[in-house]
């Protein structure tokens, strides 16, 4: 370790006062105070990229200023074994005020990032607005193209898209253009569909005047027909009175013989529907039985399965946590120290660290 080294914001203890430093309650103040009497009282203008690059580098020498802090504890706690824990106490104290100091450095920058990132997806999201106006456009009809056709001609092109003026621009063009296409082409199918629904509607007219005649002339010939059939039916119906009257009884004679035999035959079908709806119960029910059994049978095996594969999680994220404390403590954190470390990662408080199981 060189004597006087220095960072960019602040200058090192030489060896034989940086025991002192990091072993006296407050000994590493001077070094934080002198890296934010550097840093701090600048006003950063966050819409300037030399200021925004300014406060990011000086938010880097914080932590290549934290990181010198921290060697000089690290060299002093190897070296002097018997006062670890004095010198990590320093270490701890000093990296959290230092993360504490640098946060605070580059807030602006980024708060200024996140107001950015705000204001670039709410102009993506306007244009995105734009080009759907024109998707989608089958089947619509004139009207509703004319009502999406004036709205994007309403959409206001100013200095207000900011550098997105142009893109925003161009999406109102192409949508512009495009609706107004469709519109054209949808006005023109409408009106063709709306002269062939007339020549329809007249030759239809044309083919009921056609049918009325021909209604009237089958009228006057069925008329002369139903006359002549009259006479002939009267003579036929007398013949017919007859003969019908000795079909009938015959008829009913017979009708009488088949309804007797029709009685038989349903109750010999509803005694064997019964019979076949008791087996298909009994059926039924043992079925029920056989599925409920392997049901539970079922339960019971995955609940036995689950139960193994948590024990089998269990021990092998104790195994894992075990062999990450061991290497805590091997490379000389303290074992009290270690465990809460292990039981902070393997809860997830810790950001941007993990165990791997």
């Amino acid at each position: 370790m060189q004597a006087n080294q220095t960072t960019e914001l602040v200058t090192l203890p030489d060896p034989a006062s940086a025991l002192e430093a990091f072993t006296t309650p407050g000994g590493l103040d001077r070094l934080f105070d002198e890296v934010k009497q550097k840093v701090s009282g600048v006003v950063y203008d966050m819409s300037k990229k030399k200021d925004r690059d300014a406060c990011a580098s000086a938010a880097y020498k914080i932590a290549r200023s934290k990181q010198a802090v921290e060697k000089v504890g690290a060299d002093l706690a190897a070296k002097y074994k018997e006062i670890p824990k004095l010198i990590d106490a320093a270490r701890r104290q000093s990296k959290e005020r230092f993360d504490a100091l640098q946060a605070e450095i580059r807030k602006l920058l980024t708060e200024w990032g996140e107001a950015e990132t705000q204001r670039v997806q709410s102009h993506r999201e306007a244009i995105e607005a734009i080009q759907t106006l024109a998707a989608n456009l089958d089947g619509r009809t004139a009207e509703s193209l004319s009502v999406l056709l004036a709205s994007a001609q309403a959409v206001e092109i100013s200095e207000k898209w900011e550098e997105f003026e142009t893109e925003a621009a161009r999406a109102k063009d192409k949508a512009v253009a495009a609706l107004s296409q469709t519109l054209t082409t949808r006005q023109q199918y409408e009106a063709e569909q709306a002269e062939l629904a007339e020549l329809r509607c007249k030759q239809a007219e044309q083919e009921q005047k056609d049918r009325d005649a021909r209604i009237a002339q089958e009228a006057a010939d069925k008329a002369r027909a139903d006359a002549e059939a009259k006479t002939q039916a009267d003579r036929d119906a007398a013949a017919k009175r007859e003969a019908d009257a000795k079909a009938a009884a015959e008829r009913a004679e017979r009708e009488k013989a088949e309804a007797i035999e029709r009685q038989k035959q349903a109750e010999a079908h509803a005694e064997a529907e019964r019979q076949a709806a008791e087996q298909r119960a009994k059926d039924a029910a043992e079925a029920a039985r056989q599925a409920e059994i392997k049901r539970q049978a079922d339960a019971q095996a995955a609940a036995e399965a689950e139960q193994r594969r948590r024990e089998a999680d269990k021990a092998h994220k104790a195994s894992t946590n075990n062999a990450a404390l061991a290497a805590f403590i091997e490379n000389g954190l303290p074992e009290k120290c270690a465990k809460q470390a292990v039981i902070l990662i393997a809860k997830g408080v810790i950001p941007a660290v993990a165990i791997h199981y």
